[in-house]
Formats: structure tokens, sequence, C-alpha cells
């Protein structure tokens, strides 16, 4: 096997060889480009995300800068929104949902490293992949690890760090990250009584 696929088979690997190499500078250059446009550029910005990851639906929008690794393993959904400094380490699969919003300073890192010094000091690594379910807001500073899942309809409270996955419809937050308690008929209601009110307010 090449490096590239024990990386994406989730085997220990060392980042190196000819395929990772282009892949990472290709990612690189991608992401150059675009952390240096200007804000009049969003059409410029969306397609060079597209060339850039693996997949994406319909309006996403990142604010630079953003870096990862590959982008090649990255997927997205329709209507992803990303804050400020964003980092994904895509050495694995990161499939995100429709409808996913990402305060500043997320990171996503789905690489892995031996516990073993001598085993780690050999540069040798492996990836867990990370899925987003639909309709999920990650807070400003929060870190996603290797292997997690995050459910549907669930709300991260910032400075999260996600060591383990989370099940939809929650509200979870903490060092460790820890389900705090169900998003409820009542969270539902006030939120579309506040929204009902912004709409009647704006178009008086």
């Amino acid at each position: 096997m090449t490096e590239k696929e024990r990386m994406l088979a989730g085997k220990l690997y060392k980042a190196q060889g000819e395929e990772l190499n282009k892949d990472n500078q290709q990612a690189k250059k991608l992401t150059r480009l675009f952390n240096n446009t200007t804000e009049e550029e969003k059409e410029h910005r969306e397609k060079l995300l597209k060339e850039l990851f693996a997949a994406t639906g319909e309006k996403i929008y990142i604010e630079p800068p953003f870096n990862c690794d590959y982008g090649s393993n990255i997927e997205v959904g329709n209507n992803f929104y990303a804050n400020y400094d964003c980092i994904i380490i895509d050495v694995a699969e990161v499939k995100i949902g429709n409808n996913v919003f990402f305060g500043p300073r997320v990171n996503i890192y789905t690489a892995g490293h031996p516990i073993s010094a001598e085993v780690r000091n050999e540069m040798l690594e492996f990836g867990e992949p990370v899925t987003i379910g639909d309709d999920v807001w990650v807070g400003g500073n929060t870190v996603i690890n290797p292997g997690v899942t995050i459910g549907s309809n669930t709300v991260i409270g910032s400075g999260s760090v996600v060591t383990k996955d989370i099940p939809d419809g929650v509200v979870a937050a903490g060092n460790p990250c820890r389900v705090i308690r169900e998003i409820t008929n009542e969270d539902k209601e006030y939120w579309n009584k506040l929204k009902n009110e912004y709409y009647k307010d704006v178009n008086e």
C-alpha cells in the first residue's frame, strides 16, 4: 500500500511520498489563494473552496483565514458557514452536513499520534474520521478530536474539547465535552416567539 492508501485506511503511515506531498502542496496553494482574496471576491472564494474540497453543497461561506492539510478529504453540505481561523486537519474523512455553522477558531483534527514515543519519533501517525450531522452549531474555540461523530440538531458550547461522540438534539459543552441537556419543544417555542417578534418589528 502507498502512504496515502494507508492514511485513508486508518493505518499507521508517514506523511511523505510523492502523492501526499503533491496533494498537500495543492491544498497549500488553494488555501493561500483563498486567504489572499478580498471581501469583494465572494464568488471567487466559493470557486476556490469547491476546487479544494472533495464535495460541497450550495451556499458555502468561510471567513479567511482557513487552513487544511489536503482538502480532498473534506465534504460539506448546503448552507455551511465557518468564521475566522478555522483549521481542519483532514488526514481522514471529514463529513459535515447541511446548515452547519462554526464560530471563530473551530478546529477539527482527524490526525492521531502513537502514545509510544519510540514509534511516534519514527514520524508514524494515523487518522480517524470526523462526522457532523445536519443543523449543528459549534461555538468558537472548539476542538473536535479524531474519530468523533456529532449528531444532528445539536449545539456545542464555545471552548469545548470534543473527545467522544455527541448525540442528536442536545446542548453539549466542556472539556471534555459532555451533554448538558436535550433540546426541547420549549426551546423551539421560545426561539420561534423571538423570531416572530423580529419579523413583526422589521416589517412595521
